[in-house]
């Protein structure tokens, strides 16, 4: 098979998972990152340009004599840039700009959920303090309160203090108000092509900041994959109630949905499965984990997805055993993180490796610039190895600014 370059939009842990994976297949002759961190410096070749800027990205690509985009983070999917690059004529992995209205409009999501059948919690989408008050007043606690918007994560509110819902709710503008889902919650991604969709292994993430999901709501604290408490035929049932019908609704619409549908489950007592949300980008830190464990090579998969022949690729290969990655993020993440720290990594070894997402290099010296600074990844023949692995290359980390969860890949 003929090689392919390749351009890598992001600069986070995400990034540092797909780069890993995209590099280490044959297929791809040359890997170029946009503006990636220093961690992919030692995958590909990085360029210091806007990833959310279309015109930036168009010309890049074009320069690069690229044959494939894949865009991480959601803020160039709402950008437009893979619309862009669909009118250059470059093939790319990522949903059109409408499209990724699934992430960027909780409402929107919504809204398609209902079109399509797709079991999902009661919801009210209120614009006022008024509505606001009477939908949670209405469904009682625990109150759920979404930001509508974008909101890197931390825009969701999960509490049964009614003053802390209103006040998240203001600090906001329009939220969607939504019945409380119980059950432990499940992270499945779908590679789609339009028509089709590919499942990954599914996987289980931490959202707040401490142990025993303590605290507020974060990006993300850690995450383990396989699900061995998963019930059996759980990814059947998602490909079948959930993916397809959106699809075809996506479809109905007129905007195909081209790219990565991650789909937010709760595994409920009364209802079974729900759907808490959807994201249209490879999750973070999810990512980490399940690509630790894909055997299949990554690189003509994502291609196959973005012209539309995800039929002539057959189901994933996976290595036997578990994945587990511990998010190190900085002093006073999910606030105010401190940044420009020093930081001294060990040596990556087949069971463990660090995964670099808010660092820079100053002077020679890797030094810390956002709240979630590392993502350590263990892998193992079961879940307690990979946790051993995960936990004990993360003790080898020097960063007096970092912080973890002691309780990654114990399921909750």
């Amino acid at each position: 098979m003929r090689s392919f370059d390749i351009l890598l939009l992001g600069a986070g842990g995400r990034e540092h998972a797909l780069g890993r994976s995209l590099a280490a297949d044959p297929a791809v002759g040359h890997l170029h990152i946009a503006p990636g961190n220093p961690g992919l410096s030692a995958l590909g070749t990085r360029h210091l340009i806007d990833p959310a800027d279309p015109a930036a990205v168009v010309a890049l690509a074009r320069e690069l004599g690229v044959e494939l985009v894949v865009i991480g983070p959601e803020a160039p999917l709402v950008a437009g840039v893979a619309d862009a690059l669909r009118e250059a004529g470059i093939d790319c992995f990522g949903p059109s700009r409408e499209a990724a209205v699934l992430e960027g409009s909780k409402a929107f999501a919504k809204e398609v959920m209902a079109a399509a059948g797709v079991p999902t919690a009661e919801s009210r989408v209120c614009d006022t303090v008024e509505q606001t008050t009477e939908a949670i007043d209405e469904f009682g606690p625990t109150h759920v309160v979404k930001n509508d918007g974008l909101a890197a994560g931390k825009g969701v509110v999960v509490t049964d203090d009614r003053e802390t819902a209103i006040a998240h709710a203001a600090s906001c503008g329009r939220v969607v108000i939504e019945a409380f889902l119980d059950g432990p919650e499940v992270s499945l991604f779908v590679i789609c092509d339009g028509e089709r969709g590919l499942p990954l292994l599914p996987a289980q993430d931490f959202k707040r900041v401490g142990d025993g999901d303590a605290g507020p709501n974060t990006g993300g604290m850690g995450a383990y994959a396989p699900l061995p408490w998963a019930p059996e035929g759980l990814v059947d049932e998602v490909m079948e109630r959930v993916v397809a019908p959106t699809l075809a609704e996506m479809r109905r619409r007129g905007t195909p949905f081209i790219g990565l549908l991650y789909v937010g489950l709760a595994l409920t007592t009364r209802s079974g499965m729900q759907v808490v949300e959807f994201n249209v980008r490879f999750g973070d830190p999810e990512t980490q984990a399940v690509l630790a464990l894909l055997r299949t090579p990554l690189a003509g998969v994502l291609r196959a997805a973005a012209r539309g022949e995800l039929d002539t690729v057959g189901d994933l290969e996976w290595d036997t055993g578990s994945a587990v990655v511990v998010v190190e993020a900085a002093s006073g993440y999910p606030g105010t993180p401190r940044t420009g720290c020093p930081i001294h990594l060990p040596a990556d070894s087949p069971e463990a490796w660090a995964l670099q997402a808010g660092t820079a290099e100053v002077d020679g010296q890797l030094v810390s610039t956002g709240g979630r600074v590392l993502g350590m990844v263990g892998v193992g023949v079961d879940l307690e190895t990979a946790r051993a692995h995960a936990y004990a290359k993360l003790a080898e980390v020097d960063f007096a600014d970092g912080f973890h969860r002691t309780d990654i890949g114990i399921p909750h």
